[in-house]
């Protein structure tokens, strides 16, 4: 984040794809269901959400496409080309995939969500050692 003013920038992982965010995130949640699971390929998604803050697409917005799972409230907007996660505007609320920002989240996460659909291999994840970088 650039300092309080609530301005951040991100993108997708090729590039293709800029926006900027002018606001300040509510909320910071870590969804374990399962569509988000499938979503992200992972354990959880980490989503930031605001109900004031505006999203400007820079560049790459031809690039954008999105899935919205039937039946659900659940959908994805991410970029044609890398498949990276993108911001969307549902009704009043911006939520923002936290790893497409290039600025420091602003926040700590508020909750892990849905965590009786969380997946099993995720119990104990804080006991796993951590490493810098891939191991050799």
């Amino acid at each position: 984040m650039n300092g309080n003013n609530g301005r951040h920038c991100g993108g997708c992982l090729c590039g293709a794809i800029r926006f900027e965010i002018d606001g300040v995130f509510e909320r910071f949640y870590l969804c374990h269901c399962e569509y988000c699971r499938k979503d992200t390929g992972s354990a959880f998604a980490a989503n930031l959400f605001a109900s004031n803050a505006r999203l400007m697409w820079i560049c790459g917005q031809e690039n954008i496409s999105r899935f919205d799972l039937p039946d659900t409230r659940h959908c994805k907007w991410f970029c044609s080309i890398c498949g990276s996660a993108l911001p969307h505007e549902n009704g009043d609320l911006l939520a923002v995939p936290a790893g497409c920002l290039d600025t420091e989240v602003p926040l700590k996460a508020d909750a892990h969500i849905f965590i009786a659909s969380r997946a099993g291999w995720e119990d104990a994840l804080e006991e796993i050692p951590m490493m810098a970088k891939f191991p050799a």
